[in-house]
């Protein structure tokens, strides 16, 4: 499996024939330095952990130019079937299994909110959700999308065993540095900890190192991605 940063919780992950972007947030981010297209090159999927602008980003774009099928929740993918003419729609929401093809997604709890304003009103987009990947000869991935902890992460580590777990830790609209390493260290056996959602904007965490003081011991399986470098996973 490899694996892209680029920026924010935006990933591009490649295993076999499928290529994933989860929460493609390309245009707008200040940490991505390549281009959408270079980022969308051979997209098959694209995954959303819920609606707002800084995670749905470039999707509309890109699910139009590739063709890419989007997994998302039932309104999120309804939305952009309804609005943007978005065809290959895969939907599901919490607790629930999608067979993508290439590989297995499972939606599961997230503690946050998801939707946007457009031309003055809100969208409602469903709950946020995080999402557990898995593909046969590959490690099991989970990104939490944005959340806080919660205790039933123990059950989602029961359930599913992660061993890939991409983490939001710059505080304000997601845990930060001291309840993002409670979480990876009360909950998990993570083999690989990818912290994410900082650095982008003024008001979140502009480093990773805090969380890798709070990680103590932990830290060194956490994996400080530099953007737009892949790495093997």
């Amino acid at each position: 499996m490899q694996i892209t940063w680029l920026g924010h919780s935006a990933f591009r992950i490649e295993m076999g024939e499928a290529v994933v972007l989860i929460d493609p947030f390309l245009t707008g981010n200040s940490v991505f330095t390549g281009t959408v297209e270079a980022a969308r090159e051979r997209v098959t999927h694209i995954v959303l952990t819920h609606g707002h602008d800084d995670h749905l980003g470039d999707t509309p774009e890109i699910a139009k130019a590739t063709g890419a099928q989007v997994v998302a929740n039932f309104e999120l993918c309804m939305w952009l079937q309804e609005v943007h003419g978005i065809e290959n729609i895969n939907p599901g929401n919490t607790g629930g299994t999608v067979d993508a093809g290439p590989f297995k997604i499972t939606f599961v709890r997230a503690d946050h909110s998801s939707g946007v304003r457009r031309d003055g009103q809100s969208v409602y987009f469903g709950n946020p959700l995080g999402v557990i990947l898995t593909a046969e000869g590959q490690p099991t991935l989970y990104h939490m999308g944005d959340t806080d902890i919660f205790s039933d992460m123990a059950l989602i580590n029961e359930l599913y065993q992660p061993e890939i777990g991409i983490v939001p830790i710059g505080d304000r609209f997601t845990m930060g540095a001291r309840t993002a390493a409670l979480a990876c260290t009360r909950f998990f056996s993570f083999k690989t900890i990818i912290p994410c959602h900082y650095k982008t904007f003024p008001i979140i965490d502009q480093s990773a190192d805090a969380f890798l003081q709070e990680m103590g011991s932990g830290a060194k399986v956490v994996r400080v991605p530099e953007p737009m470098v892949p790495f093997e996973a």
